[in-house]
């Protein structure tokens, strides 16, 4: 009964408010695609990063863990060493072709751990803008629905108070409907913004985490290059 009297207001409700409820069901239905996607894309982000950064720990070939780390496309922390990697194993070999002339081979070594860190930085902003795609979607769909719905209430009562000002009546049960159709304006804009903002949250705070985790895993690969590659 409940349900069927909601379908009754919004049937019954102005041409301007239905539109308001039809672009608002848009954005709900469009941000939870969006919320589906950005979940299985960080979760699959999360577990190949993890299982990258074990392999690395417990592999001691750098090659053997450039092989690997093709096969998890989706870790961060995988593109961020496949980065570094193929910049330093350039350098090296300009290393070994430097050291021949002694007056070349310190800013050879300079150059090849800043040209590693540009490199790894590069790749990390690249996945940054890759993880952060779709989240405006989401943040305008939290910031923008409650107002929209807002308007169709507005609207909504206005045209119930000047549909009163037409009737001879001015009692509560004239303006009642009109003002129960307007509202649902306004709770399918929250039913619409609440999703959308605890998602954007949610993955925002995910993605700080996953860039962290390459931040980290630059400073330790660096080390490594450093100590044991541009001594």
């Amino acid at each position: 009964m409940q349900q069927v009297g909601i379908v009754s207001m919004v049937a019954g409700s102005g041409l301007v408010v239905q539109a308001v409820l039809y672009i608002l069901i848009l954005f709900s239905v469009l941000s939870w695609g969006v919320i589906i996607y950005k979940f299985r894309q960080v979760r699959t982000a999360r577990r190949q990063s993890a299982r990258f950064v074990e392999l690395f720990w417990d592999t001691k070939n750098l090659t053997s863990i450039h092989s690997a780390s093709q096969e998890l496309k989706e870790s961060p922390v995988a593109q961020v060493f496949r980065a570094g990697y193929q910049e330093l194993v350039r350098f090296t070999r300009a290393k070994r072709q430097a050291e021949a002339a002694e007056d070349g081979a310190d800013s050879t070594e300079l150059s090849g751990l800043a040209s590693v860190e540009r490199a790894m930085k590069r790749a990390k902003n690249q996945e940054l803008t890759r993880l952060e795609k779709a989240l405006t979607f989401l943040a305008t769909t939290a910031s923008a629905t409650p107002f929209i719905g807002l308007f169709g209430t507005v609207w909504g009562i206005m045209n119930a108070f000047l549909g009163l000002s037409a009737t001879q009546s001015s009692s509560i049960q004239a303006v009642a409907p009109g003002i129960a159709e307007a509202l649902i304006a306004t709770a399918t804009g929250l039913v619409a913004a609440i999703p959308a903002v605890i998602a954007y949250n949610h993955f925002s705070r995910q993605i700080r985490v996953l860039a962290a985790e390459m931040d980290n895993f630059s400073s330790e690969f660096l080390n490594i290059a450093e100590r044991h590659f541009l001594k």
